[in-house]
């Protein structure tokens, strides 16, 4: 089983020449709309029960290129992996000639109104078993690659320890909130952006200053772990921790707490992208930020 949707970029959906990277998320939640819909397990049928409809346990995704104004996107979803009460799909995002541009997999429960996951639907996960794909995709951030330069494991680590951290705090307020009195799944990245512009701002700089012909800080990588939800009229604070820094990207480790509880643990990895949308280098001075703090 697969299904196709596709969606033209529109103004409104940029920061700056590019796209926001939360759509990233969004494409994969209404893609994930589209195929349970057409297995007869309707997202609004779940929240007419109170249900939170296939939300995301383990969430991966590697962007291959950055869609800009007129492209399209189109994604194909297709689940590798069903279990009594979790369903994993994969999600191939390429553009209008057919080109790569994100992959991602996640893994996801619907939670009963009480909380814990509810059983899939006998009828549902039978027509996922029976449609399963062959299909394994390697996404998300790969293990570390550099901590200092030509740097022994030792030295790495030592390098490592001296990287910055850095935290934001938002209040959950309805902007962000989805039917069920949630923080909506594709508000998490734009978050940790916010607390990394802050970031940027507190050591004398911005993005903005930073961009131009290239396009810093863009999502590019991502491995995330949901624990527990985000209610509504929370506080979300967004702990960030620095763990490598090379010319390709910035690799931060972060803890996502929703009144001090963890909600969310991942790594996400930042890299830079041309206006065309191609990964490329970063120039020296906006790496500079997480080198001399």
């Amino acid at each position: 089983m697969q299904t196709i949707d596709s969606h033209p970029i529109r103004f409104g959906e940029l920061a700056g020449p590019l796209v926001h990277g939360s759509l990233f998320f969004d494409w994969e939640l209404i893609s994930t709309q589209e195929i349970t819909g057409a297995l007869g397990h309707r997202f609004q049928d779940i929240v007419a029960a109170d249900g939170i409809p296939y939300a995301p346990v383990v969430a991966s995704t590697s962007v291959h290129r950055y869609p800009t104004f007129e492209d399209t996107v189109s994604v194909e979803t297709v689940p590798v992996d069903v279990g009594n009460s979790s369903v994993e799909l994969v999600y191939e995002m390429t553009d209008g000639d057919g080109e790569p541009v994100a992959t991602g997999r996640i893994t996801h429960v619907t939670i009963a109104p009480e909380g814990g996951a509810l059983e899939l639907p006998d009828a549902t996960r039978e027509a996922f078993a029976d449609r399963l794909v062959d299909r394994d995709p390697a996404v998300g951030p790969d293990a570390p690659r550099m901590k200092a330069d030509g740097a022994g494991d030792g030295a790495a680590a030592e390098a490592a320890d001296a990287l910055p951290s850095f935290s934001a705090s938002f209040p959950i307020r309805s902007p962000h909130i989805e039917g069920s009195e949630l923080a909506y799944f594709e508000e998490y990245p734009s978050f940790a952006d916010a607390a990394l512009e802050a970031f940027l701002e507190d050591a004398g700089t911005s993005r903005a200053a930073l961009s131009g012909d290239r396009q810093p800080f863009r999502l590019a990588d991502w491995r995330w772990e949901f624990t527990s939800p985000v209610p509504f009229e929370s506080t979300l604070q967004v702990e960030s921790d620095v763990r490598a820094v090379d010319d390709r990207a910035v690799r931060i480790e972060h803890t996502l707490l929703s009144d001090g509880t963890p909600s969310i643990e991942g790594v996400t990895e930042y890299g830079c992208f041309d206006r065309s949308g191609e990964r490329v280098a970063f120039e020296a001075d906006a790496l500079e930020p997480f080198r001399s703090a």
